[in-house]
This record gives structure tokens, sequence and C-alpha cells, in this order.
């Protein structure tokens, strides 16, 4: 508990990369969102130390094409709209292991279900290189 406690103090954000066209379509049917790999997984993976996410996007999504957001959340606004997140340590992302720079550093939000719409406070554009490299995310990394 001491641990979920200084995380949230120390960054009060929880992040989520999402394809977004896959964020686009939940914004349009006011749904929620499950990542992909949610039934392998069994949660929402999410990243709290805003120094942490280029390494996090650019090991587990550079073969993933396509336009991406990050979504910016708080313990409490996921809490409000109904689920749990719970700080522990990496973990793979379908059948890719966390075995990336930092991975084993910090405490990781698990977030226990999907992402709904109300529980996001801000989205933000994500940049990527030619060849898929996660460069930038507006307002986070840059």
């Amino acid at each position: 508990m001491t641990a979920n406690l200084s995380m949230s103090q120390e960054h009060p954000f929880v992040f989520h990369l999402v394809q977004a066209t896959l964020w686009d379509q939940t914004i349009a049917s006011d749904g929620t969102y499950y990542p992909p790999t949610y039934e392998v997984d069994g949660f929402t993976h999410g990243t709290s130390n805003p120094q942490k996410l280029l390494n996090v996007a650019n090991h587990f999504y550079p073969d993933v094409p396509g336009h991406w957001y990050c979504l910016r959340m708080t313990v409490e606004s996921l809490k409000a709209s109904g689920v749990e997140t719970v700080h522990e340590g990496t973990a793979p992302v379908g059948d890719i292991q966390p075995d990336f720079e930092g991975a084993g550093d910090e405490l990781f939000p698990h977030i226990k279900g999907g992402l709904k719409p109300a529980a996001v406070i801000g989205t933000h554009e994500v940049v990527r290189g030619d060849k898929g490299t996660f460069l930038s995310i507006k307002d986070i990394t840059d």
C-alpha cells in the first residue's frame, strides 16, 4: 500500500498508449475500450512515469502501424469510472516480454478493466518516425 501512495504522489497520472483508430471508435460509440491483448493479459497496461513512455512504446509497439494517442488519467478518474488500478511489477503485453530498459525500476499501473472516455482527462498526440519509432508525446515528453 505504501508503494501505491508514493507512486501516486511522485507521478500523479496514469498514461495509456492507444491506437488512434481504436480510441476514436470508442469515443464515437461512447463505449469502453479494451486493448487488443486484454483477454491474454487480464488488465489494461499503464505507465505512471512519463520518462518511461517512449521506452515502453518502442519496446512493445514499434511494429503496430498507424497513428497513436497517449491517454492521461488518474487513479481517481479511473476509480470514478468504475475500475481499480493496482501498481505492480512489469508484465508481458500479449506474448512480448517486458525486457526493456528500466522495466524493473518501478511499479507500473495495471488497470483492472477497460477505459471509458469519462476517465480520460487528456488525450495527447504521439509523434512517430518513418520506420514506426515513437519519438515524442505532445505536452508529455517534448
